[in-house]
């Protein structure tokens, strides 16, 4: 799983709207490219805004978000006034207020978002440098490019996505990719990386279709993600396989799922829908053992891996048993939040003043929803080993070493004890030596080190899942 608190709020930086505002003339020292660095917990992201005046002295700005690949966001009101200069950006709920330094070398604020307020600096540049991404997709492709949609009748949305197919004589193999918690795009974008894109381009040049698709509520795709759990997404699932079935230059009958981190949950669950149809699923990093357990063993590696003291983390875990414990207990929904809402108190008056500044009302609140989401309250008690146990199609279970948010040990093994229960001989489990949770090679495993290391996907990672699949799909 994508750790959901940590991020909600890097997420924020990725909406888009409109812009211009008013502003006293200043010299255009300030005119230029503004770039500084924002300390999240869990992460480090680069904020650039690009200033520029316009002939009647107002002001007009632009913010990218670099390590995101979010570039172009509109800001709503740019204020000079002396050596003070406010920039916000509504879609964003955000805002920069700092003080300009007199020979216009740098910026030094607060960036404001969420009720957080984080120091940052900004210092001018002559250039931005994007993300050396060196996987991703270069064009003209050596293979079909097609933009496609289709309908999910079962929850009466249109869902949105990429075709690619093989430039050879069909029909192919093909396979569904079903994305990772949180509202992702059909690239599975994550700070900066588009695993999704990376992983159809390599298979498709070794001749397997693949179809990639916005979630629920992203891109081209309809509906609320809202009141949707694993469960419903995965009649999403269905509808692409439907889709693929539709297809002239697909073998129906060589049809099959690869699932990352939730995806890999919501695979299983697709194919005991419809078996006839999936022919093999391939879990990268998918859950096997109960979510609660996961989330537990998450937030203590992750803990560890950033730095906190052995009774921080026995603190914190103290803490999310509370929490889960009441969401088990508690049937009223009343009940449950004025529960959460006493038990986040007495969490936040345990830790230093310092950290509480970290974990303003609105973060809390933000948390709050979404622990009493049906999303989080069906993946807490949810356990996948009954549903592995009546898959009878191949499969590939494969889990990074260093992965912090699926543990591999804990889970590779569930996965295969439930396949083994269920009677299933035809599947590989296999832990790949120094990947993380996106099967980056990694140092540490942390989230925070996802947007600084430049590989996408470890070409060994790739090479299996390609290597298996032909092999399972040979006729």
């Amino acid at each position: 799983m994508k750790k959901r608190i940590i991020f909600s709020l890097v997420w924020l930086l990725v909406f888009s709207g409109a812009a211009v505002g008013q502003a006293r003339p200043q010299e255009n020292g300030l005119a230029g490219i503004w770039q500084g660095v924002l300390q999240l917990p869990g992460a480090e992201l680069r904020i650039v805004f690009r200033i520029n005046q316009n002939p009647d002295g107002t002001w007009q700005a632009l913010l990218d978000s670099p390590d995101q690949g979010a570039k172009d966001i509109p800001t709503s009101k740019v204020v000079v006034e002396n050596e003070r200069l406010l920039i916000e950006v509504q879609v964003v709920a955000g805002a920069f207020a700092g003080k300009i330094k007199a020979d216009f070398s740098e910026i030094a604020g607060q960036w404001q978002q969420a009720g957080l307020e984080i120091p940052l600096l900004l210092k001018k540049t002559d250039r931005v440098q994007s993300p050396n991404r060196p996987q991703e997709p270069k064009k003209p492709y050596a293979y079909l490019e097609e933009e496609v949609s289709y309908e999910n009748p079962a929850a009466a949305i249109k869902l949105a996505g990429t075709l690619t197919l093989p430039p050879l004589k069909g029909p192919f193999p093909a396979v569904l990719l079903i994305t990772g918690s949180g509202q992702q795009d059909r690239d599975e974008t994550v700070m900066g990386h588009k695993p999704f894109w990376v992983l159809a381009d390599y298979l498709t040049s070794r001749g397997i279709a693949v179809l990639r698709v916005d979630d629920r509520g992203v891109g081209g795709s309809g509906g609320d993600p809202a009141l949707a759990t694993s469960l419903d997404f995965s009649s999403d699932v269905l509808a692409g396989i439907a889709y693929l079935k539709s297809r002239r230059e697909i073998d129906p009958g060589r049809i099959g799922l690869i699932g990352h981190s939730e995806g890999g949950l919501i695979a299983p669950l697709a194919a005991v829908k419809n078996a006839k149809d999936v022919a093999f699923i391939v879990l990268m990093a998918g859950p096997g053992i109960v979510g609660e357990d996961i989330l537990l063993l998450q937030g203590k590696l992750i803990n560890k891996a950033n730095g906190a003291s052995a009774s921080d983390i026995a603190r914190d875990n103290a803490q999310q048993k509370t929490m889960f414990r009441i969401l088990k207990e508690e049937k009223d929904e009343a009940a449950i939040e004025a529960r959460l809402r006493q038990a986040m108190k007495d969490a936040m008056a345990q830790i230093p003043a310092a950290e509480q500044k970290k974990l303003p009302p609105a973060l809390q609140e933000a948390s709050l929803k979404m622990i009493m989401s049906p999303w989080f309250r069906f993946f807490l008690t949810y356990d996948p080993r009954p549903t592995l146990g009546k898959v009878t199609c191949p499969l590939l279970a494969i889990n990074g070493e260093k992965d912090l948010q699926v543990p591999a040990a804990e889970n590779l093994k569930a996965i295969a004890e439930a396949l083994q229960a269920g009677g299933n001989e035809k599947f590989m489990v296999k832990k790949l030596p120094g990947l993380n949770h996106l099967f980056q090679t990694a140092q540490s495993g942390s989230p925070s080190e996802y947007a600084g290391i430049e590989e996408t996907i470890a070409p060994a990672a790739l090479q299996l899942i390609g290597d298996w699949i032909l092999e399972s799909t040979a006729k």
